[in-house]
């Protein structure tokens, strides 16, 4: 099973594209064998061919195939300055109308990210005083993940990630610390948290979004289109831009970019976009 040849490890690239549109570079062999070899071996399959015809048959198998090779590294507060900006700029001022907040949150994987946006909004509360609802969409390809992002427990090592001082001061609030110890904290989330975040499966690529036009004031994008090719990333940015308010504002990740896409935009700098 693992001595694969090159037009299994085509045919490989091929699926995972055609169901997740993630780009698989030949330098990634190694890695693809091990998590094929596994997937196979787990589910009771000699060779890749018939682990792929299983796939085209079964779509339970299929999710477990796509969750196989999606990559899960996220922390909390990530890229911190975006939570800077959501907090300093774009929140006090949503907050000052009546009508929902509405964020989106994807490629969220086991939900870091959109609790810390989550962390971000009540804290935003407690500064500004509103009765403005905020919900946040979370959504990922990967089913396992989005498992976990809902049980929203999690261990983490403070020396690994640094959280705004505020976050630190605030965490009580956010979280029950079930344990705590200068390497690892066990955080479980709240529900004052939790009731703001709805978790969905959603593949950025499918052909209909079950949003409305123009419905979030917030988008984040981070560290997802790096695993997709040039013109799959402008298809996403097109439709994420579509889905964003006029006015709304647009997070990307570090080594991300619009490219050549045209869109009427301010760019204030360190992947913050807004809508025109």
């Amino acid at each position: 099973m693992t001595n694969f040849d090159e037009r299994q490890f085509a045919l490989l690239k091929d699926k995972i594209y055609e169901l997740s549109h993630i780009h698989i570079v030949d330098s990634k062999q190694a890695m693809i064998k091990n998590r094929v070899a596994k997937l196979a071996k787990d589910m009771d399959y000699d060779s890749i061919d018939e682990l792929l015809k299983a796939v085209d048959k079964d779509k339970k198998i299929a999710q477990e195939f796509i969750n196989v090779f999606t990559t899960n590294k996220t922390d909390f507060f990530r890229e911190a300055f975006h939570f800077e900006d959501l907090l300093d700029r774009v929140l006090p001022n949503l907050l000052r109308g009546n009508r929902t907040i509405k964020i989106f949150c994807c490629a969220s994987s086991t939900g870091q990210e959109p609790y810390s946006i989550a962390c971000t909004a009540l804290y935003a509360k407690k500064l500004y005083p509103s009765s403005t609802r905020i919900e946040i969409t979370a959504t990922d390809i990967d089913t396992q993940v989005l498992k976990i992002a809902q049980e929203g427990k999690y261990e983490v090592n403070p020396a690994q990630e640094q959280w705004p001082k505020w976050a630190e001061d605030e965490m009580h609030e956010f979280f029950s610390v079930v344990d705590e110890n200068p390497r690892l904290r066990y955080l479980s989330a709240k529900p004052k948290l939790k009731n703001l975040i709805t978790f969905r499966q959603l593949n950025l690529f499918n052909k209909v979004y079950p949003f409305n036009a123009e419905e979030f004031d917030v988008i984040f994008c981070r560290n997802v289109l790096i695993y997709f090719t040039k013109n799959d990333q402008m298809q996403i940015l097109r439709r994420l831009f579509g889905l964003l308010k006029v006015g709304g504002t647009l997070y990307l990740g570090h080594s991300e970019g619009l490219h050549d896409l045209v869109v009427d935009t301010e760019k204030l700098g360190r992947k913050i976009f807004i809508k025109k």
